[in-house]
């Protein structure tokens, strides 16, 4: 034993290289490019707590965040109005301390919020069953590719160029370890033949827009035999029709926006649902509702396919860490609105963006994309550096929109929520027309 933690010899580590066909570890590890697999660390010298803190307060200090700032910047990660309840129940010591539920019948409370959690989720998308939560929405997404190979037993699937920039990455990441071939395919134009196992959308898409041609490309997918899978924003589902009216297999989100704070991107909860018939290759875990046998209501771990499980070379994927605590935030931000205020959330969403959109159309300089429906994002065209207009946005207190880096048209994306008000837009459209 060469580590008291880690008791591998050279020689049980050579068995094991030996055992999967690798003559080495960098040879197992060779798609990490070499220079990150042992990277020297610089590390400066060691300090003081006093000392620390005063270094963390400084750069703390070089930050510009939203609600110190005006903030029109959304892309994937939303600021939203978060009822202090939210907090108050999350930092609750049995919620706060206690881990995924690995002896599920001591765990009733946490069993019970999973129960709640998946109840809002299926709620919102229409959809019959939810898990307990996946990683984030990327994540959620890439899980779904892989269930709708499972469940067709193809090889292959299509998805929208309008999906997350870095959702679609993390789905070719996943797809890779797969060999799973991932066709990128312009939106609206889709072209699903018998070899996709699926595809997938996102409405509204990246760009805020809603199309109205949903409905048609998932039956396009199911007439070639594909599911549709459908990443929607959750707040959106409070306003539009869910995904299951329009005929998703599977719906995938991220459920930050539903209280959970900004954090600079993370942790996260995503939220996967479909349709009964597939539960069974369903990744990650259901907690289910019952009755013991004195009658009185119960929750059991129902599903839960884990590769640290039994029969895990059966299970369907490699969801472990709980994200239980920020899939509780989400549900008691949704049970404490209401329906009726998620959708007074959306709404006001929709209105301000649109009115920010209408004022935005009337400067001279800048052209907002407004040929699709969007719910709070949208594209501006400028005749300027969308960097030259962010610096100058900036130093007026106001973070502005995406660059989404296009030189030829300088498009922004810019994201209005309900945290935004008016005076704030009004701020935001005359530091444009100034920029």
């Amino acid at each position: 034993m060469q580590h008291p933690y880690i008791p591998l010899t050279d020689d049980d580590r050579n068995e094991m290289l030996a055992k999967i066909g690798a003559a080495s570890t960098d040879e197992l590890f060779e798609d990490i490019p070499a220079a990150y697999r042992k990277p020297a660390l610089d590390l400066p010298d060691p300090l003081s707590e006093l000392e620390l803190i005063d270094e963390m307060q400084a750069l703390a200090s070089q930050n510009r965040s939203a609600g110190e700032y005006a903030c029109f910047l959304g892309a994937g990660a939303y600021r939203h109005f978060r009822p202090s309840l939210v907090d108050e129940l999350v930092m609750r010591g049995e919620f706060l301390t206690s881990y995924t539920p690995y002896q599920p019948e001591v765990s009733q409370g946490t069993l019970q919020t999973i129960f709640e959690f998946q109840s809002v989720v299926c709620e919102l998308t229409g959809m019959d069953v939810a898990n307990a939560g996946m990683y984030d929405g990327a994540s959620a997404l890439a899980e779904a590719c892989l269930m709708a190979c499972a469940v067709t037993g193809r090889r292959r699937v299509a998805i929208s160029e309008r999906v997350h920039p870095n959702w679609l990455a993390v789905v070719q990441g996943y797809a890779h370890g797969r060999g799973i071939e991932v066709d990128v395919q312009p939106h609206g134009a889709f072209a699903v033949n018998e070899e996709h196992a699926c595809l997938a959308v996102a409405q509204p898409d990246f760009y805020g827009r809603m199309s109205p041609d949903a409905a048609a490309w998932g039956e396009a997918a199911h007439a070639a035999g594909a599911l549709y899978v459908v990443a929607a924003d959750p707040i959106s589902l409070a306003m539009f029709r869910p995904p299951s009216d329009y005929g998703a297999d599977i719906v995938v989100a991220e459920g930050q926006s539903l209280g959970v704070p900004l954090s600079y991107g993370g942790p996260y909860v995503g939220l996967f649902a479909c349709r009964e018939k597939f539960v069974r290759q369903m990744p990650g875990r259901i907690a289910g509702q019952t009755k013991d046998l004195d009658g009185r209501t119960g929750y059991v771990l129902t599903l839960q396919t884990r590769e640290q499980h039994i029969r895990r070379e059966r299970a369907t994927s490699n969801i472990c860490t709980s994200t239980q605590l920020v899939a509780l935030a989400t549900t008691v931000y949704a049970q404490t609105l209401g329906p009726r205020g998620l959708r007074r959330v959306a709404e006001l969403c929709y209105e301000k963006a649109h009115y920010a959109a209408g004022r935005i159309a009337h400067l001279e300089g800048y052209t907002v994309e407004r040929d699709e429906p969007f719910f709070h994002e949208f594209v501006v065209r400028a005749t300027k550096p969308v960097a030259e207009i962010s610096r100058a946005l900036l130093g007026r207190g106001i973070i502005g929109g995406l660059d989404l880096r296009d030189p030829m048209l300088n498009r922004m994306l810019i994201c209005v929520t309900e945290m935004n008000s008016r005076a704030e837009i009004d701020a935001m459209v005359e530091a444009l027309a100034d920029a």
